[in-house]
């Protein structure tokens, strides 16, 4: 086997976890459901037992600037648009520096949401799907696409989640918006956004404001509960109140005392 020099081994190896890693979080549903949602739960609960209720995550639900692919089994794509590459692998400059990502990454053969809430698809045009799960959308296509295929089956797949982000403020090296591509504690946040400065206490607070999806024009926006959570670090690295280290939610602002 020939040598590779080490930054190229680097990459190879970020790149098949980056792989992995879109693999265990892509989601997907059908319009074609053959099994009940509550068949489903049965059988997880008698595998898992009593975690079988409780360790389920919530289903994802659309938000602006997510990639979503749709397809009508045996039409292809209905994705309408050009394609752009998919974002690239990190070089090895920016492997060593921290960095909180922001912006968009590529939207590659799906379709992206736009800031009013819809994808464009092929056949039935513009279509709002911010709030709605993908198993709610793949049912809601469904419907559409009768109208033009003979008993369809619509698949919708989420490609990225671009609306999923938390902001971390104040003692860190990287201050900045983060994606929450997957389950996210406090700890990690701070480790993503480069780490302490040299003037952190190692106290934390975190602020929720809920995630509440813009509604549709002519509809009352919801008000928002905000919660606010505190944690220390110092009491985390001697085991005291490990469980104040809390998964962060869509919307957080975490802040680095």
């Amino acid at each position: 086997m020939k040598n590779f020099p080490l930054a190229v081994k680097v990459l190879i190896g970020v790149g098949l976890s980056l792989c992995w890693f879109a693999a265990s979080w892509a989601a997907e549903s059908s319009g074609e459901a053959m099994v009940s949602k509550d068949l489903k739960q049965q059988y997880r609960q008698e595998i898992l037992g009593k975690q079988g209720s409780s360790s389920a995550d919530k289903e994802y639900i659309i938000g602006y600037r997510d990639i979503l692919y749709v397809e009508v089994y045996g039409e292809g794509s209905m994705a309408i648009g050009p394609s752009a590459p998919a974002s690239t692998l990190p070089t090895t400059m920016d492997m060593n520096t921290p960095q909180v990502q922001e912006g968009v990454r590529g939207r590659g053969t799906g379709s992206e949401v736009g800031m009013d809430g819809r994808v464009s698809l092929r056949h039935i045009g513009d279509v709002y799907v911010v709030g709605m799960t993908l198993g709610q959308l793949a049912d809601y296509l469904k419907k559409l696409y009768s109208t033009i295929y003979d008993s369809p089956t619509v698949i919708t797949t989420l490609l990225q989640s671009n609306s999923r982000q938390y902001t971390v403020m104040g003692q860190v090296k990287v201050p900045g918006l983060a994606r929450l591509d997957f389950p996210t504690t406090i700890v990690q946040a701070i480790a993503k956004a480069g780490g302490f400065t040299e003037w952190a206490n190692d106290e934390v607070t975190v602020i929720r404001q809920g995630n509440d999806l813009i509604v549709e024009k002519g509809k009352e926006m919801p008000k928002k509960n905000v919660e606010k959570f505190t944690f220390d670090y110092s009491d985390f690295l001697e085991g005291k109140d490990t469980e104040k280290n809390i998964l962060l939610e869509p919307g957080d602002v975490v802040v680095v005392h």
